[in-house]
C-alpha cells in the first residue's frame, strides 16, 4: 500500500459497501446471445455446397487445360510459399508445364479494335 493512499491494494467488490457494487466482472450475469449468428454458422458448417465451391473460380466450368494450369499454379504457390507470384514466376510455371511459343503472337482476347479499322 502506498503511504499516501488510504485504500488497501485489493478491493473486494462482493460486499455492499464496495466502491463499484454493480461491476459485472465480479458477478455471473447472463448475456443475450444472437441466435441468428449461431444458426448461420451451423448452416455453413453443415452445408456441402460451401465446401465444393472455390470462390476464386466463380462457379465457372473450366476446361481440362485451364484446370491443369490452376492446379500447377496452386502447387507452385504452396511449395514456394508465394501467395502472390510475380508474372515471371507465372511464366516459369507455364514453361515447366511444357508451353512454348510456336506461333506468331495474335491479338489479345477482349482487346477493343478502333472503329473503322478492318483486320484482315
Amino acid at each position: 500500500m502506498h503511504p499516501t493512499m488510504n485504500k488497501p491494494d485489493t478491493v473486494r467488490t462482493d460486499t455492499p459497501d464496495a466502491p463499484f457494487p454493480n461491476d459485472r466482472r465480479k458477478r455471473n450475469i447472463p448475456v443475450a446471445t444472437d441466435r441468428r449468428a449461431r444458426n448461420a454458422a451451423e448452416a455453413r458448417k453443415n452445408s456441402e455446397r460451401r465446401r465444393l465451391i472455390d470462390p476464386t473460380t466463380c462457379e465457372r466450368d473450366y476446361n481440362e487445360e485451364e484446370t491443369e494450369f490452376m492446379k500447377a499454379m496452386d502447387r507452385y504457390k504452396r511449395d514456394n510459399r508465394r501467395p502472390f507470384p510475380t508474372w515471371s514466376e507465372v511464366l516459369e510455371v507455364l514453361r515447366a508445364m511444357g508451353y512454348r511459343r510456336v506461333a506468331p503472337p495474335t491479338e489479345l482476347p477482349g482487346a477493343k479494335k478502333p472503329s473503322g479499322v478492318v483486320v484482315a
